[in-house]
């Protein structure tokens, strides 16, 4: 993609692959046929996976982006991705969402990895109800730093999921288990396994960054609006938390994302320009420039 820095092979760190499987979970929890979603939301549904990342390569040949992290959005749906990897597999990398405490929960994991399909493995506390430090995720860490080019990706700090709100359906989250310090000890345990925060910790900033100053195995995503810091008691804007983020943690444990989802909105390019303009903003130069908006995912996923 052409880029203020001349051209760079732009990778997107957190994109949502919403399956024919993530919506008939919906619909079955809002107790309507999956047709009604698509008038109630306004969204495209695929028909299959396939289809899918048919479309998502589309998108990103239409905005020039290189490569995607792709995530199947809730648990149990690691198929879809894995899927979507094997059709286009210098396209995607694959993610997927456990609930580690779920009976299947840590197997689920480990064979996941074991496909060669996926490498990340999300996971979000405050939605399964579970502490990061308990015994159970193990397994979980374990076989990640036995994998080469595999991460944990934890969700921190605020969490709201705008599909479910728009159903009417419950989030029964608790928040207790959303503080990125709870992760310190267990990076520290674990210091051949990488550790990807999303969202600059969503709403988490100052804990987020003690942590990525104290595990160097530690990374932060850059996705979405951030629309956290509207919770700041100190006046802090987009540019300030890039700012801080590049003081503590440094150009390279930054990964460019857009948290991109549904169709037919796509890619979310304006996310991409705000923070480019941003890196300007700040005076980055042009490998920092890579390394932050592609150059480190490609490297932490290498196999």
């Amino acid at each position: 993609m052409l880029t203020p820095w001349g051209e760079i092979a732009v990778s997107d760190a957190h994109v949502h692959f919403f399956s024919p499987g993530f919506f008939s979970s919906l619909a079955s929890q809002a107790g309507r046929p999956v047709s009604d979603l698509e008038r109630l939301l306004d969204w495209q549904i695929p028909a299959s996976n396939q289809e899918s990342a048919v479309a998502w390569t589309a998108e990103l040949d239409r905005h020039g982006v290189d490569r995607a992290a792709l995530i199947a959005s809730i648990p149990g749906d690691e198929s879809s991705v894995a899927e979507a990897v094997s059709l286009k597999p210098n396209r995607f990398f694959g993610y997927f969402m456990v609930n580690p405490i779920a009976p299947d929960g840590v197997e689920r994991a480990v064979n996941g990895l074991a496909s060669g399909k996926l490498q990340g493995v999300c996971l979000f506390p405050a939605m399964h109800r579970y502490s990061i430090e308990d015994p159970r995720l193990r397994p979980i860490f374990e076989a990640v730093a036995a994998c080469p080019g595999a991460i944990v990706f934890v969700h921190c700090g605020v969490l709201t999921v705008g599909v479910r709100r728009k159903l009417g359906l419950m989030s029964l989250f608790d928040m207790s288990y959303s503080n990125p310090i709870d992760l310190h000890a267990v990076a520290m345990m674990f210091p051949r396994v990488n550790f990807v925060v999303p969202h600059f910790g969503a709403g988490y900033f100052r804990e987020v960054l003690m942590l990525c100053d104290l595990c160097p195995n530690v990374f932060l995503d850059t996705s979405s609006s951030n629309s956290w810091l509207r919770y700041q008691s100190e006046p802090l804007n987009l540019t300030g938390v890039f700012s801080k983020a590049l003081e503590l943690a440094g150009p390279r444990r930054l990964l460019f994302g857009t948290d991109s989802s549904f169709f037919p909105r796509g890619w979310n390019a304006a996310v991409f320009q705000s923070q480019v303009s941003i890196l300007r903003e700040l005076g980055i130069g042009g490998a920092d420039a890579q390394a932050i908006l592609g150059g480190n995912l490609q490297g932490l996923l290498a196999r």
